[in-house]
């Protein structure tokens, strides 16, 4: 049986790659005070950024829970017996951890493994798109799960922001080095 991939939402990976490949997202949640969405299914990145300005708190994700993480397991255990789960960085979240912690509320039996991929954004997507095509290819569990540590090291990522305001305003920087990065525009 073809070893199948799961991460999570935070990859960004785009939609065709994700049908393509076969590879099954657990979305983050992402919170607008009261109002809670599912990333990529409730809400899109777009609709993210157009309420992103209108909105006097500061959005806030979360983690998805345990049972979300298993019973996705579970879905994909009925369709193989290997597993590879490709997460965000600890660092940045808890999702790594609650990804570790549902194997054992999984029903099937199925091999799992869960890996950190200690990064995010498109640099997380890329080393699970590399994993999905290995697998796809028909490489064993052992195979993508080394592949992966083998890529880890090889990414990097870089980012440009239009503004800083979300970053000082979520408390990521100081208002001093938000003053200094307008000064620098």
């Amino acid at each position: 049986m073809t070893v199948k991939i799961i991460t999570d939402s935070s990859a960004d990976i785009p939609v065709q790659s994700v049908e393509e490949l076969g590879i099954t997202v657990i979305p983050a949640l992402v919170c607008f005070g009261a109002e809670t969405y599912r990333d990529g299914v409730d809400i899109t990145t777009e609709q993210f950024y157009e309420q992103l300005p209108h909105s006097e708190i500061l959005p806030r994700t979360s983690v998805p829970t345990p049972p979300t993480f298993a019973e996705t397991y579970d879905r994909v255990a009925e369709e193989t017996d290997e597993i590879a789960v490709i997460t965000l960085s600890h660092k940045l979240s808890a999702i790594h951890e609650v990804a570790l912690q549902s194997v054992g509320l999984m029903k099937k039996k199925c091999r799992v493994e869960v890996i950190d991929s200690n990064w995010s954004l498109m640099a997380h997507g890329l080393i699970v798109i590399t994993a999905a095509q290995a697998a796809k290819a028909g490489a064993s569990l052992d195979e993508v799960v080394a592949l992966v540590h083998k890529n880890i090291p090889r990414v990097d990522i870089r980012i440009a922001f239009d503004t800083l305001e979300y970053l000082r305003r979520g408390g990521r920087i100081g208002k001093a080095q938000a003053f200094l990065a307008q000064c620098l525009r």
